[in-house]
């Protein structure tokens, strides 16, 4: 699998684990500590949500931008792992994050830091392959820096809802997902006496070790405190992450390609531009934006789908899923460990797959697996949609304080989801990465790589649809439109593919 590939390669996916951690530390608990600490609905969190990862993606535009201009792509790269560190530090202390708008602040400071990392760092391990010797190797080198750079997100998970939960427990409570939005309705005075008396009063003792609470009302604030708290401090898992993929960078940062050091020219517009740049032609150019600036336009939706994993997928886990595997006690949060798992597991079989197709010249192009990748990601919400069928709406859960286990489904549905939502990214992410590295101009990489991760910040921004679905129409409703999305994105992706093929050669 590692035959031939060039050496820079590894050290960039280990570079890159880091900031995979802090994503999926992100994406595990942060629509969840929204909610309890903001006392938000699933809609509103949603919007911030939203906003979060669209600007991730988005402001690798900007960081594209300004790598390609200054050559200096090594020193963007760092400065993004420096200031993502520090956005992570922000939301370790619950004294500062004190409103949604902090929060949102200190977010945005991540996703700074982030668009100066993200894409740069891709269009650097793009650059390995620029050299004729590794030039057959694009795809499956994508694949193998995709697959590393998820062993961080296998973890992040478990460490932070670890931390949560072990700081629940040091303050004498018991972790129990139901509890926050219950705790809110008792403070707003909305719950009802039947509530009141009968789940709450269950639930409240349940995780005080067995005996009621003398005050519910206390008990509330308390367990809101504990809860909260220890969602703050699993921040902190990120930080640790992140600093040691500024030490590898730092470490092996030469033996990874220098742009600057190439032999350039200045153009009339005083830019700088290296002399393969020279033998492309504006047509060819012309050609080249148009296709990726299609593929983008098409990945949109997928992204859109896929990205519920920290939303409303992970929201149907809190509310509708059994957290219990025998005796074993789950996490809401923890079904976001299984998409970085299933990544590393099976980005081997895929290129084996891939490889053993190429060797009778049957392997698809590109744009073919992507437009693959749109189908088996209809098929994932296929199974939610029938999996979600009797269940009821989401108002008719919260009026009941909560669905008791014996009406909840089995974790096994979601399980079932992600794996099948997993390979589907698997024939798209990574062979994106790589298709924008192999068509992109020399002079853009950067910014196209930025481009690339601003499709994905334009579905990000739209994911708070999910969220509105989810609280207003049937559960089942709501995959439905998930499916159709991706079904309408694999038939344009097919009906273009000739054509992205004659440009990609």
């Amino acid at each position: 699998m590692f035959r031939n590939q060039p050496k820079g390669l590894i050290p960039a996916a280990l570079a890159n684990m880091g900031e995979r951690f802090g994503f999926y530390t992100m994406m595990a608990i942060l629509t969840l500590f929204l909610m309890s600490k903001f006392n938000m609905t699933g809609e509103e969190a949603g919007s911030l949500y939203s906003i979060f990862y669209g600007a991730i993606y988005i402001l690798a535009l900007a960081g594209g931008f300004i790598a390609d201009r200054t050559k200096k792509y090594k020193s963007t790269i760092i400065a993004g792992l420096v200031i993502m560190t520090l956005g992570y530090v922000l939301l370790t202390m619950p004294s500062l994050i004190t409103s949604k708008y902090i929060a949102l602040a200190a977010l945005l400071v991540i996703a700074f830091g982030n668009g100066l990392f993200k894409g740069n760092l891709q269009a650097v391990v793009g650059q390995l392959y620029d050299n004729e010797k590794y030039g057959k190797l694009r795809d499956s080198g994508f694949q193998i820096f995709y697959m590393f750079i998820n062993i961080g997100g296998m973890f992040a998970p478990f460490a932070a809802t670890s931390v949560r939960n072990w700081f629940v427990k040091s303050q004498g409570f018991l972790y129990h997902q139901d509890l926050p939005a219950l705790c809110h309705q008792l403070k707003d005075g909305k719950m009802s006496e039947e509530v009141l008396n009968g789940r709450f009063s269950e639930l409240a003792t349940q995780v005080s070790g067995g005996t009621l609470p003398a005050d519910l009302s206390a008990f509330a604030d308390q367990y809101l405190n504990a809860f909260n708290t220890g969602f703050h401090y699993a921040f902190s898992v990120a930080i640790f992450a992140m600093l040691i993929s500024l030490a590898i960078f730092l470490i092996f940062q030469r033996q990874l390609p220098n742009p600057a050091a190439k032999q350039v020219v200045k153009a009339d517009d005083g830019s700088i531009i290296t002399k393969e740049e020279i033998k492309q032609d504006a047509q060819e150019i012309r050609q080249r934006i148009l296709a990726l600036l299609a593929v983008f336009g098409v990945v949109i939706f997928f992204w859109f789908s896929f990205h519920q994993n920290g939303l409303t997928l992970t929201m149907f886990a809190k509310d509708y899923t059994l957290l219990k595997i025998g005796n074993v006690q789950l996490s809401a949060e923890i079904f976001q460990s299984i998409n970085p798992f299933i990544v590393v597991f099976l980005t081997p079989l895929i290129m084996w797959f891939f490889g053993a197709l190429a060797k009778k010249g049957k392997e698809p192009s590109t744009p073919k697996k992507i437009a693959i990748g749109m189908g088996i990601a209809a098929l994932a919400f296929v199974v939610m949609a029938l999996g979600s069928m009797g269940l009821p709406k989401y108002s008719e859960v919260q009026a009941m304080g909560g669905l008791p286990d014996a009406q909840r489904v089995t974790p096994l549905l979601l399980f079932a989801t992600y794996i099948i939502l997993t390979v589907a990214e698997l024939f798209i992410s990574p062979l994106g990465l790589s298709f924008v590295s192999k068509v992109a101009p020399r002079h853009l990489q950067g910014l196209m790589q930025g481009a690339w991760l601003g499709a994905t910040a334009i579905g990000n921004f739209s994911l708070f649809l999910g969220a509105i679905m989810y609280e207003n129409i049937s559960i089942s409703g709501t995959w439905w439109v998930f499916v159709a999305v991706c079904v309408a994105s694999m038939i344009i992706m097919l009906s273009m593919v000739s054509w992205l093929e004659r440009v990609a050669k």
